[in-house]
C-alpha cells in the first residue's frame, strides 16, 4: 500500500511541477503577446491544467513502458519519447470522448490542439531528466568534496567529512 502511495504522490508531484512550468509559459504568452489584456487572459490555467494532466499522464507511462528501471537510467531522448506519447494521449483524449464544437474544422482544432501539447510534453519530460541528473550531479559533487584528503601535521593522509 505505501509503495502506491509513493507512487500517486511522485505522479501528482511531477504533475504539479510541469502544471507549473506550462503555466508559466502561458504567463509569458499573456505578457508578450497580449500586454493590454484585450485578449482572455486564461493563458495560466488554459497551459497550467493540461501541463498537470500531462505531468501525471507521462509518470503512468513512463511507469508502465519501464517498469523498474530507474530515471537515471534512461536516455534524455527515450523519455522525451515518453513525454511525447503522454501529450499524445492527452491530446487526443477529448476528440475519443466527444464531439468539438468548435467554429474551426476537426483537423484544425486537432491540429492547434494536440502538436502543441505533444511538444511541450517531450520538452518536459526530456527537462526533467535533464534537471534530475543535475540534481543527481550535485550530490555526487559534494558526497567527494566531503572526503577529500589533507596532510596532517605529521605528513600522515587524513580524511575530512563524515567518511560515508
Amino acid at each position: 500500500m505505501k509503495e502506491w502511495l509513493r507512487r500517486i504522490r511522485g505522479a501528482v508531484g511531477m504533475g504539479l511541477i510541469w502544471g507549473a512550468g506550462w503555466g508559466a509559459v502561458g504567463l509569458l504568452i499573456a505578457l508578450f503577446l497580449d500586454p493590454h489584456g484585450a485578449i482572455d487572459d486564461a493563458w495560466v490555467a488554459t497551459l497550467g491544467i493540461p501541463g498537470f494532466l500531462s505531468g501525471v499522464v507521462f509518470s503512468a507511462v513512463l511507469r508502465i513502458a519501464e517498469g523498474r528501471r530507474g530515471f537515471h537510467e534512461l536516455s534524455v531522448p527515450q523519455v522525451g519519447a515518453w513525454g511525447a506519447l503522454a501529450g499524445l494521449l492527452l491530446g487526443v483524449l477529448p476528440f475519443v470522448l466527444g464531439t468539438p464544437t468548435a467554429a474551426l474544422p476537426p483537423w484544425l482544432l486537432g491540429l492547434v490542439t494536440v502538436v502543441p501539447i505533444t511538444v511541450l510534453s517531450a520538452v518536459s519530460a526530456s527537462a526533467s531528466l535533464a534537471i534530475a541528473r543535475k540534481a543527481e550531479d550535485g550530490g555526487r559533487l559534494e558526497r567527494v568534496a566531503d572526503r577529500r584528503k589533507v596532510v596532517g601535521a605529521g605528513g600522515e593522509a587524513e580524511e575530512l567529512g563524515d567518511g560515508r
